[in-house]
């Protein structure tokens, strides 16, 4: 399993925490590298650091964890069962053949939402089938990083973080009646 980049410590960053483990699946550590014009040239570090980021802006902890082992991704889904409030995983080729991965998503307790870089069904026939998405809260694909990060903030929200405000309050921000 490739370990998380280091992180500064806050007064926010502590294990008392809600975590949420980011589950990358085979293939996606060589991001940045591998077909760019389909997974964009963000690296799986650069992709990481961001989570971290966002999720100490969010009030949780972030793991991130990649392997091309089916079984190892299996086996942290297991270990997600207990200490983890939520989990994000991008199954990569998995998501389309693995029963396996299907049936530990099952028997994890708490949410979790599959994300994608690219949109599945813009892509050949047998990327347009999940056999993991069942199994999951929801999914979201098509959108890059932003895939990712949507997925923490929700995971965030039903944990009961406030949102994060990355941009100054505009007329876009508030309820229409107010604009």
């Amino acid at each position: 399993m490739a370990a998380a980049p280091p992180q500064t410590r806050t007064p926010r960053d502590d294990a008392s925490l809600a975590a949420i483990l980011v589950l990358h699946g085979p293939n996606l550590d060589l991001l940045g590298d591998r077909e760019p014009e389909i997974y964009g040239d963000t690296t799986l570090a650069a992709l990481d650091a961001e989570l971290h980021a966002l999720g100490q802006r969010l009030g949780v902890r972030v793991e991130t964890r990649q392997s091309n082992a089916e079984g190892e991704l299996i086996d942290e889904l297991h270990r997600a069962r207990k200490g983890f409030a939520g989990v994000i995983i991008n199954p990569g080729g998995y998501t389309h053949t693995s029963v396996a991965i299907h049936d530990a998503l099952r028997a994890v307790s708490v949410p979790v939402v599959e994300v994608h870089l690219s949109n599945l069904y813009a892509r050949e026939g047998f990327r347009q089938q999940s056999l993991t998405a069942a199994a999951c809260r929801g999914v979201i694909m098509g959108l890059g990083p932003a895939s990712y990060s949507l997925a923490l903030r929700h995971l965030a929200a039903l944990m009961g973080a406030p949102p994060a405000r990355e941009f100054p309050a505009s007329d876009a921000d508030r309820p229409l009646e107010q604009a």
